[in-house]
């Protein structure tokens, strides 16, 4: 699968081969759906929490007598009908995250790039170099691929400076190092764009 190296004006300059098992595999929904709702999980934080019968301040001790007063029967001043009582079935402090092995991790990768691929949303990047940090020449610059936000992956030995200072102050504008890419970064951003020398280690890691 040839696909074209562009730079950051928009021109050609060279072809790349990718491989076809990472980049143009079938696309599955359910398991890029599976992925998100893993990542999500995970970074809940569950600390919801509300105390329980052994908790909340009140006595042990039977309120009134079991017959005679009209009332319902009670054991203790704890129960949530109570006023000052426990919560009825409360959240407790939990780990909401789940486990996806291995396998379906690379495919969800590979299914989300495939996807981005297909509808020419993934565009490779011959080097994130620019000569400045300022802002206002990389964003003329960028305007030229018509995207509603952008994902700029680079390789794990790290980004040029003047683009990583000059982008910061862009809308709707983000890096991250091949390393920590991911489903949900994929899928929300309109276009990624992949720098060249980092094309190999993606492969590398999905395969």
């Amino acid at each position: 699968m040839k696909k074209p190296i562009l730079n950051l004006t928009n021109n050609e300059v060279g072809n790349i081969v990718l491989n076809s098992e990472i980049f143009g595999v079938k696309v599955l929904p359910d398991i890029i759906h599976q992925y998100i709702r893993y990542q999500n999980a995970k970074s809940r934080q569950g600390s919801h929490k509300t105390k329980s019968r052994s908790e909340v301040n009140g006595r042990a001790k039977k309120p009134f007598s079991q017959k005679g007063t009209g009332n319902a029967r009670q054991g203790s001043s704890k129960p949530p009908n109570f006023r000052g009582g426990a919560a009825s079935m409360a959240p407790i402090v939990r780990d909401h995250s789940f486990n996806l092995n291995k396998k379906e991790k690379k495919l969800a990768l590979r299914s989300a790039l495939s996807s981005k691929l297909k509808d020419n949303k993934l565009i490779f990047i011959d080097s994130f170099k620019v000569n400045n940090f300022k802002t206002k020449e990389l964003n003329k610059k960028l305007k030229v691929f018509e995207y509603s936000s952008a994902l700029f992956i680079h390789s794990e030995t790290g980004i040029d400076n003047n683009f990583k200072l000059a982008s910061s102050n862009i809308p709707r504008v983000s890096i991250l190092s091949q390393k920590g890419m991911n489903v949900k970064d994929l899928i929300t951003y309109d276009k990624i764009f992949i720098e060249q020398k980092c094309i190999d280690e993606i492969s590398k890691r999905l395969s």
